[in-house]
Formats: structure tokens, sequence, C-alpha cells
């Protein structure tokens, strides 16, 4: 079953219909993809398994030192805003969310850990000498969200270790904001993409060459 599109288009690539939340700041964070190359069109394998006619290519805004900063900025002044509580600890997957990730605990003044996929049995843990003390506070922070499958395996890796995690956020959300990561989440654009499973997918069907972009094997 492919995603439903949203009805307001504002991008078209393959015929098909991409949005995004219309507030200035989601226009602003659209537009530094498209300046630094980082907004790709093709036929795309995302991380998520999922095949897409476009794909938001954080490592290409990230790159720049600047950018980083002022988007790990708005990410948590956002995150803030869902949550009273200090915030003891950042929490990102690698790779996609090491730089966003370490740039929102700098913004908090707070520690920056990440979580690591094991190859073989694709788990998520704490390596490195990485811990959680029991009744920390923590949020998970994301690169780009698509089902939310990456965000809440770090939410559960910190539950299993007796932390209190309070928040989530990304800069994109391809999901339309449906994704379900079981905390309060938060991003600065939200856009609802058309994505399809590899044996519904069209542009398989047209016989577009399929990419794999991210940081993970295919």
């Amino acid at each position: 079953m492919s995603t439903i599109l949203h009805r307001a288009c504002r991008f078209r690539t393959f015929g098909q219909c991409y949005s995004s939340a219309v507030t200035p700041e989601a226009a602003a964070v659209l537009e530094l993809f498209r300046s630094t190359g980082a907004y790709l069109q093709g036929h795309f394998r995302l991380t998520s398994g999922l095949h897409s006619a476009e794909y938001l290519q954080c490592a290409l805004v990230l790159q720049h030192p600047t950018a980083a900063e002022k988007l790990g900025r708005q990410l948590a002044e956002h995150v803030r805003s869902l949550t009273s509580q200090p915030i003891s600890v950042v929490v990102s997957p690698a790779l996609g969310g090491l730089i966003i990730g370490h740039e929102v605990a700098r913004a908090l003044s707070t520690r920056f850990l990440f979580t690591e996929r094991d190859p073989e049995t694709r788990k998520m843990s704490l390596r490195r000498g990485f811990s959680i003390t029991p009744g920390e506070t923590a949020v998970v922070i994301e690169d780009v969200i698509t089902t939310g499958g990456s965000t809440l395996d770090v939410v559960e890796v910190l539950q299993a270790q007796g932390a209190r995690v309070v928040a989530a956020g990304s800069i994109i959300d391809r999901s339309g904001g449906h994704a379900d990561v079981r905390v309060p989440r938060v991003a600065l654009a939200t856009m609802q993409v058309a994505a399809h499973y590899p044996d519904q997918c069209p542009l398989c069907a047209s016989g577009f060459p399929l990419v794999k972009p991210g940081s993970r094997p295919a």
C-alpha cells in the first residue's frame, strides 16, 4: 500500500505530488536544501525500504557548519517547546543523525550520544562506552523521518536503559506528520511524499534505475 498523497501540491516529479508545511520556516529550510543541491530527484530506495522519486540528502546541507548550527538551534527551540523538563542528553541514530544531533545538543548545552545498528542482527544499541543513567531525560534527533522506524528504535533502546524519552525531532518529516515514534515529535519542515513498496513502485515499472543514496547499505 503506497503512502497517501497530500491534496495541495507544491512540487511535481514523474507526475507525483509533494507538499510541505506552509510556514516561513519550512519554506526557508526547503530552499536551503535546494540551494545546496540536497533536494534530489530520481528513483531512490529509502532507508525504510520504500521507493521514492525524491530524496533529501541532508549531508549536503550539513557539510556547511553555519547551516548545521542554524538548523540545530532552530530544532532545539522546537524541542524545548515540547517539554518543560530539563534535557539531560540528546541521542541520534548513526549515521544520518550525527551532525544535527550534535548541533541540537550544543544548542541545548547538553551531552550527545549516538546509537549504531549491528550489521548482522540489525538491532540498534549504544556502543563505544556510551551509557544512560536511569531517570535521565532524553530527546532523540534525526535528520529525516520517513516511517519513524530508526527514531523508534532509539527511543526503545533508551527506555530499556531507564531513560525518560520526552521528545523527538528531525529536520525533515517525510511522513506528513503520520510517523508514530511514541513520544511527542517535531520537525522543521513537514512533507507528505509519494513513496511505494518495491512491488508497487511505478518508477520500477517504468524501468528507471534505482539508487540507494543514504548511509545504510542497500
